[in-house]
């Protein structure tokens, strides 16, 4: 997943995954912010499996064993 970062005027950094409604966030640091967003994406997801959503971007991490 493609992770965007910016730099606020007042000095915070925000990180945003697009393909992830809702997951972005500041930091006080490019690194703190990207870290964030990497945390909130895997909680995202985490949420949405326990809901019974279909999560696409899953499909590359996990294999199925028959």
């Amino acid at each position: 997943m493609i992770v965007e970062i910016d730099r606020e005027s007042d000095g915070r950094w925000i990180a945003e995954i697009p393909d992830l409604p809702g997951v972005i966030v500041y930091g006080h640091t490019r690194d703190e912010a990207i870290a964030r967003a990497q945390a909130l994406a895997l909680r995202a997801m985490a949420d949405r499996l326990d809901h019974g959503e279909a999560i696409p971007e899953l499909k590359e991490v996990f294999a199925i064993a028959s």
